[in-house]
């Protein structure tokens, strides 16, 4: 911790930022330590993100001062807060597929000597980041960005900002996609760029992690901050009481019903991916009456095409599926919707709902042929409202009015409604690929419980999430998939989320010298 004499690396001094009506960042004071990890929490839609990209150039605020180093700055770009030594580490990361990890990197900041771009200095100094903080990065510089894992692409992000001269990083829940062994190597680099004197902002949905790698930790609920406390003085049930303001359930559902009969069966199942390449490799599963099947994997190793394949939005090369015994391995996703087969897609602005349609409209979506939405073709419109009314009052939905459109609610409010109006399909298999990716602690618990209570009712559920804290609360069986094929299938009760890392990495747990016995179930 720096002494009282030395000025904080930034200060934010009540920064309010609107959007028309709307008030994302409500007066807002931030500091930041020098040589510190201040992590940032809030629900979605508490301003978070706003606020850093106020901090980071993208946005202007309407009321304010930042100071970096002590000093008045006014940013109009990211290229101006660069300038000042601050970079971002975006969720979804901001680098160019087709081109080299060094072309990324110097992209914009091109090294030329005599008019002509030199990169032998760029790897001498990439080399030297490299070497001071253990990446690995140097060893592929010469790689198209498109061919690295998530994890890498990660490690070229900051190794870019520590090449542009980066004294502050934001990393914006960095953790998301990767291995507790992946999440455990990127604290030992942030613990090291600490170490150098760096300064770094931890935005996270994960409470743990927070209270595990920051020195302090700030919430912001509504736009407004509620507090800064030390992580070493609070709690996670005191983090999520600050973010929700209520008491937020924690610990793993109990477990009292028995499955029954198998309701999907997928055998032998076989996808190819958009470029032609096998990216499922002969997968079985099984998912019964009255169960959650777990499906835990890093991004990028099959989840995606298998559920595209089981919900009927991308053809099948090899297998069978069955529903209720019946093969519809061929059928539409239309026919597969009305044969009682529901879909929580992973992209919910992609692939959920329509941003610029009404939550009337969408919650149309999917029942556009079903009574009594539609009868003879001509839909009810007063029906579908008085469905996305009811939606929007058992989800909890807010803003609370059917007709805003779905652009204007918060991640958190977008997959509760897309979540509401899927159960109201009355599906026999919900399939819910990352139900709470990007959502606050108190939407997530609010899903777990639905879907915990619907698998009571007799529901078939398969949730894919890389998130093992979640799979871990959720699941009676978790199957752990990587490079396409089910590596096992397990006993949440009998295993620990360090087994479920190695086994995402691709691992056995006898090569880990973990005992077989009691820890693995039949699928």
């Amino acid at each position: 911790m720096t002494g009282s004499n030395t000025p904080p690396a930034v200060r934010l001094e009540g920064i309010t930022k609107r959007f028309g009506d709307v008030v994302a960042n409500d007066d807002v004071d931030f500091t930041l330590e020098r040589g510190t990890i201040h992590a940032l929490l809030g629900e979605n839609g508490s301003g978070k993100t706003t606020l850093m990209s106020v901090l980071y150039g993208l946005y202007d605020q309407d009321a304010g001062r930042i100071r970096v180093e002590g000093e008045p700055r006014t940013f109009e770009s990211p290229r101006d807060a660069m300038g000042a030594g601050i970079g971002m580490i975006h969720q979804h990361f901001k680098l160019v597929e087709p081109m080299t990890v060094l072309q990324n990197i110097v992209l914009g900041h091109e090294p030329t000597e005599n008019g002509m771009v030199d990169e032998s200095d760029a790897r001498a100094d990439i080399e030297e980041i490299c070497s001071r903080y253990g990446f690995d990065v140097d060893q592929y510089l010469d790689t198209p960005v498109e061919e690295l894992d998530l994890s890498a692409q990660q490690r070229v992000e900051i190794v870019k900002s520590l090449y542009r001269g980066a004294e502050v990083l934001i990393l914006d829940e960095p953790t998301a996609v990767l291995t507790p062994q992946e999440v455990e190597s990127l604290m030992d680099v942030m613990n090291d760029l600490r170490a150098d004197g760096r300064s770094l902002i931890f935005i996270s949905h994960k409470l743990d992690e927070a209270l595990t790698i920051a020195d302090e930790i700030t919430v912001l609920r509504d736009g407004k901050a509620i507090g800064t406390v030390r992580a070493d003085e609070t709690s996670e049930q005191d983090l999520a009481r600050m973010m929700v303001g209520r008491e937020v359930l924690f610990d793993r559902l109990s477990r009292e019903t028995t499955p029954g009969d198998p309701v999907l069966e997928v055998e032998g199942l076989r996808m190819r991916g958009d470029r032609g390449r096998e990216r499922v490799s002969g997968v079985d599963l099984t998912v019964r009456e009255g169960e959650i099947l777990g499906i835990a994997g890093v991004q990028g190793n099959g989840q995606g095409e298998l559920v595209e394949g089981i919900t009927g939005l991308r053809s099948v090369a090899e297998g069978t599926i069955r529903l209720h015994g019946d093969d519809i391995t061929d059928t539409s996703r239309r026919q597969r919707i009305e044969d009682g087969i529901a879909y929580v897609p992973e992209d919910r602005q992609r692939d959920g709902l329509v941003q610029e349609y009404s939550l009337v409209r969408n919650a149309l979506l999917g029942n556009q042929t079903i009574e009594p939405y539609a009868n003879g073709g001509i839909l009810d419109w007063d029906a579908v409202a008085a469905h996305a009314a009811e939606i929007v009052d058992e989800f909890d939905v807010q803003p609370a009015d059917p007709e805003v459109d779905a652009k204007s609610l918060s991640g958190g409010n977008q997959q509760k409604f897309i979540v509401g109006r899927e159960i109201g399909h009355d599906p026999d298999v919900m399939i819910a690929s990352h139900p709470t990716r990007g959502v606050d602690v108190g939407s997530i618990e609010f899903i777990h419980n639905r879907l915990i209570e619907l698998r009571d009712e007799g529901l078939a559920i398969a949730v894919v999430s890389s998130k093992l804290e979640e799979i871990r609360k959720l699941a009676d069986r978790i199957a752990v998939m990587y490079e396409g094929e089910f590596i096992d299938i397990v006993d949440p009760e009998a295993v620990d989320e360090e087994d479920l890392g190695l086994l995402m990495a691709g691992h056995s747990l006898e090569e880990s010298d973990a005992s077989e016995t009691d820890r693995g179930v039949q699928a």
